[in-house]
């Protein structure tokens, strides 16, 4: 579990890298986008008693990486390096007992934390997790798969228009589906790996 968790800070640390080179000592306000992300996430799990509305599970759980994200981030503090930052969230998770809380319950009491103490708590999260049947693997496996993607359209295009979306007929998303899929996830430099996978395949698709 630490390996992936490393894996994850690492790549958000290079991802807000790109935003702002010197991004821990901005006091950015990750709680604020996290809580910002919860209200979307309910959008998606419906609340609305006077109308007729079936939770999006899927958009639910894309929600929940993107809160994810934020609070990673948020986790970050001067000094502190990615394994201070994964050993911080083993901490909070030690002795961690879900609350059996149901979506949109977990949902509210973590952006409740976030209003409150302008932070970000790991164990709310793992409820809310928990609350919609995504568990850590596929946490991981959907986070990375993101953010590599994102940078590979980064690196090739996404942002002058050249990059291509669509591979011999199919979403650059569904590729990497593929490509995650022969990979082990658990083993070191998975980022790494799938991104050379998603370059060679890219190759192939798009010479």
């Amino acid at each position: 579990m630490k390996q992936a968790l490393l894996t994850m800070l690492e790549l958000q640390h290079r991802m807000n890298t790109r935003v702002h080179e010197d991004w821990i000592n901005q006091n950015f306000e990750w709680y604020r986008a996290a809580w910002i992300e919860c209200g979307e996430l309910m959008d998606h799990y419906g609340y609305k008693w006077w109308k007729q509305q079936h939770p999006d599970m899927n958009q639910v759980r894309l929600e929940i990486i993107d809160i994810w994200h934020f609070g990673m981030s948020a986790l970050f503090t001067p000094g502190a390096d990615v394994e201070a930052v994964a050993d911080t969230i083993l901490e909070q998770l030690q002795g961690y007992q879900p609350s059996a809380a149901d979506v949109r319950a977990a949902t509210e009491a973590l952006a409740e934390h976030c209003l409150a103490s302008k932070s970000f708590s790991v164990a709310h999260f793992w409820d809310l997790m928990q609350a919609a049947d995504l568990d850590f693997q596929q946490l991981y496996t959907a986070y990375v798969g993101k953010n590599v993607l994102n940078f590979f359209r980064q690196d090739h295009g996404y942002k002058d228009g050249s990059y291509q979306k669509q591979w011999q007929g199919r979403e650059d998303n569904e590729h990497l589906v593929d490509l995650a899929a022969e990979l082990d996830g658990e083993q070191p430099g998975y980022s790494d790996r799938l991104y050379a996978a998603l370059e060679q395949r890219y190759r192939e698709c798009c010479p």
